[in-house]
């Protein structure tokens, strides 16, 4: 069956045991693999620090990791093309595998929105 709950528990800040367990299948496969979710409570246009939780495995569980460790290159950038899209309702362009699941004709690669990205990404647009 189909994991429906890939988020948080609903009385803490971790993730699902359905997130867990694709997570262990992933890693798996990868040893260096980590599993990164976004907090949703913290995203905004004007948001200044990355609002992401990134667990690691260690000892054959999942760990949370330091935030104060975690680099994440070209911040700024990321965080002003993910206004650009919030404002022009580009993100709506977004399919999760889920969706993708419950209708097959949608893209879970997501090509039109990572077009849209590399557009307002590119240099042309005075980024990067």
């Amino acid at each position: 069956s189909v994991c429906r709950d890939l988020g948080w528990e609903p009385e803490g800040r971790r993730p699902t045991s359905c997130a867990m367990k694709i997570a262990d299948k992933i890693s798996e496969q990868f040893d260096n693999a980590v599993l990164l979710m976004l907090d949703g409570s913290k995203m905004s246009p004007d948001c200044r620090v990355p609002p992401i939780v990134m667990y690691e495995r260690k000892d054959s569980r999942w760990t949370l990791k330091d935030k104060h460790t975690i680099m994440l290159r070209q911040w700024e950038e990321t965080r002003e093309i993910a206004s650009q899209m919030l404002e022009s309702g580009d993100h709506t362009l977004l399919v999760d595998f889920d969706s993708h699941l419950n209708d097959i004709t949608k893209d879970w690669t997501n090509q039109k929105l990572n077009n849209k990205i590399a557009e307002l990404a590119s240099p042309a647009n005075g980024s990067m």
